[in-house]
């Protein structure tokens, strides 16, 4: 039996919070119990490991001052316990991995999703690919969220211009926060230029001049209630649902928007529904895009359509399947 006076090590608590997040149906407890202690020592997930094999004692590192043992176990089981009751793990750190970046969420913002890099990466292709023929390019983020896609293309391209447009205050504030913390760590004033507006109507001073509009907007039907309780239980519903009966209404207002903002040429990047790729394609190309083509995501789901904008640009690749390389 297990003496009480000996406090806790790594491994015994990473196997006990495996253990408590398995039962309770979180989908990788392993590694968010080793995230959440991670978080909780303010080390990262390689040097938890390393403590698990040495079978160390949990000591909190930071500032080169050891915590008393049972005030690390003690903050360990509240965030074990709440990631149970699932509630999201970024939530419980306050950041989310998107691409190179460590963006601040939590609740009130739409937690950013692995397949939505491949998004971010179409339009960082392209951009990168205007930026090498004329020099600099005009990118627009339509309903950015936590800012995590135009974050992406502003410090991945150096040459774009990126605007991030958002409307709900609440993610809003979160884009903000990112955009300040990026700024910051470049050194200069404006990473992102973050719009508070509607994505139907904003920007209408750069009408006829982006080169990029990219999105990844609301566009679940309302009778399609996702089934992960971290999203339907504490994602937005404003992040979630596109309107409509179709979820789409929200998509169709972006498609215009984008053909009003691109040059000819531009390209619009969208992401939607495994099941919303034919609807996603045929509502571009009735805002007048041409050869609108669906892309996968990371996971090789139809995830977005692709569409350039009627009427190429000198010098620019005049369909999508040029672009495509």
């Amino acid at each position: 039996m297990p003496d009480p006076a000996v406090p806790p090590r790594t491994a015994a608590l990473l196997r006990s919070a495996t253990g408590t997040l398995a039962a309770a149906g979180v989908p990788s407890p392993r590694a968010d119990a080793e995230i959440l202690l991670g978080h909780v020592l303010g080390v990262d997930r390689g040097e938890v490991r390393r403590l698990a094999l040495l079978d160390a004692e949990p000591a909190s590192l930071d500032d080169g001052v050891a915590a008393p043992h049972g005030a690390v176990a003690d903050r360990f089981a509240r965030l074990v316990e709440r990631r149970a009751r699932r509630e999201p793990l970024q939530h419980l750190t306050g950041r989310a991995p998107f691409r190179h970046l460590e963006l601040a969420v939590g609740p009130g913002v739409f937690v950013p999703r692995p397949e939505t890099e491949q998004v971010a990466q179409v339009a960082i292709d392209e951009a990168a690919a205007v930026v090498a023929r004329r020099g600099g390019a005009v990118v627009v983020d339509l309903c950015t969220g936590s800012g995590a896609i135009a974050l992406a293309v502003a410090t991945e391209v150096p040459g774009a211009t990126v605007r991030a447009v958002e409307l709900d205050a609440g993610a809003h504030a979160w884009a903000r926060r990112n955009v300040a913390e990026a700024a910051e760590a470049a050194g200069r004033a404006a990473v992102v230029h973050l719009v508070r507006g509607d994505a139907r109507t904003a920007l209408r001073e750069l009408d006829g001049t982006v080169d990029v509009v990219v999105s990844n907007p609301p566009y679940v039907p309302p009778d399609a209630v996702p089934q992960d309780p971290e999203v339907s239980g504490h994602d937005p519903a404003v992040a979630l649902y596109g309107l409509g009966p179709d979820g789409l209404e929200v998509p169709r207002g972006i498609a215009a928007a984008a053909a009003r903002l691109l040059r000819p040429g531009g390209l619009l990047v969208m992401e939607h529904a495994e099941v919303q790729a034919a609807a996603a394609r045929d509502l571009v190309r009735a805002h007048g895009f041409e050869e609108a083509v669906t892309r996968p995501d990371l996971a090789g789901r139809p995830r977005m359509v692709v569409a350039r904008r009627t009427g190429g640009a000198p010098g620019a690749p005049r369909t999508v399947t040029d672009w495509a390389g």
